[in-house]
């Protein structure tokens, strides 16, 4: 997948490595326009994302920024490209595989350096999206300086979803260095922005009242962080009963499959299996919360096509909220089956 790249390379033509933007050695052998200092970061880079854009890149490298410009391309192409490693981004991040991440996220800030220059607003998602990889990676001083540009540039904007993605990534960062108070000042900020631009029944916005009710837990404020998870799973549980409605009534519903391979998919079970945890793990079960939770992954699941975890699930035995669990279960199976009758 690759060669070495000659001695005769035209005289000032940078060839610096996609990944650390060191002096590179190597060439891509398909694309022939991006370079690598080791065949490790080639290999790295090509699962993180160069298998996916790497025809792409010859228009865009083959020319010069002026002509592109000139012609009218410049943005378009590269934000082509752009948006198509951020939803691979997404995908790779809900996943958990962050280390492969890592190569689009940061490909993702060159190129929209490249479209939108080094202090616009638009920089703010590539900003955010590589401060989240880095963050589960626990590299904190590089999530730290990611979001003092983030917060930079996106002093200049009016938009509430920038405010409420920046606020979050920041309360997430305080959070993971011990900064409570601080990290709850931006998740209530979070919460605010994110109610204003998409609702507060938002399953967005609950994201903020989720990471909200983990610091209390961790503060050992209890009861507040019970009534935020409820909050949370009463959310989830609404949004997810319209999901499997829809599902119902059409089952070749694209939507339904887009949410599936949506970002916000894997958020949600990874939030509703804290929340189950949380609740089987204290002394005083709420029971009927138990249920509401387990339900709502039973529905992800479910949508998801899995129907082992579903069957695991009701038959889990440590679960006091099994019994309703199954009987919410088998009430929705009869009014779905009643529907694909119809």
């Amino acid at each position: 997948m690759q060669q070495v790249v000659p001695l005769a390379f035209p005289r000032g033509k940078d060839t610096l490595c996609e990944l650390c933007q060191g002096a590179a050695r190597l060439q891509c052998s398909e694309c022939r326009v991006t370079f690598y200092c080791t065949a490790e970061h080639q290999q790295a880079d090509w699962v993180g994302i160069h298998e996916r854009i790497c025809q792409l890149l010859v228009p865009i490298r083959t020319s010069t920024l002026v002509s592109l410009q000139q012609a009218g391309h410049n943005e378009t192409e590269l934000d082509k490209v752009r948006i198509s490693v951020m939803h691979w981004e997404h995908i790779k991040l809900s996943e958990g595989k962050h280390q492969e991440a890592l190569p689009a996220a940061q490909f993702c800030l060159r190129c929209s350096k490249d479209v939108y220059g080094p202090s616009t607003v638009k920089m703010v998602p590539a900003y955010l999206l590589l401060a989240e990889a880095n963050m589960a990676l626990g590299n904190l001083s590089q999530v730290a300086e990611l979001l003092s540009q983030a917060e930079w540039a996106g002093l200049k904007s009016p938009e509430h979803s920038a405010h409420h993605q920046l606020h979050r990534s920041l309360g997430r960062l305080h959070t993971a260095t011990g900064n409570l108070e601080a990290a709850l000042f931006h998740f209530a900020n979070d919460i605010y922005f994110a109610s204003e631009e998409y609702g507060l029944d938002s399953t967005v916005t609950c994201g903020g009242f989720f990471l909200m009710a983990d610091v209390f837990a961790k503060q050992e404020k209890i009861p507040t962080a019970r009534s935020l998870f409820s909050k949370v799973a009463q959310t989830w549980h609404c949004h997810l009963t319209k999901l499997l409605e829809t599902h119902a009534q059409n089952l070749t519903n694209k939507c339904i499959f887009a949410f599936i391979l949506n970002f916000q998919s894997g958020e949600a079970r990874r939030m509703l299996k804290v929340m189950l945890e949380f609740e089987q793990n204290y002394i005083r079960k709420d029971s009927a919360q138990i249920a509401l939770v387990a339900y709502c992954l039973a529905m992800l699941w479910f949508l998801g096509g899995d129907s082992i975890k579903v069957s695991h699930l009701t038959r889990c035995p440590g679960n006091k909220g099994s019994h309703l669990f199954r009987c919410g279960m088998k009430e929705q199976s009869s009014s779905v089956s009643g529907k694909f009758r119809k």
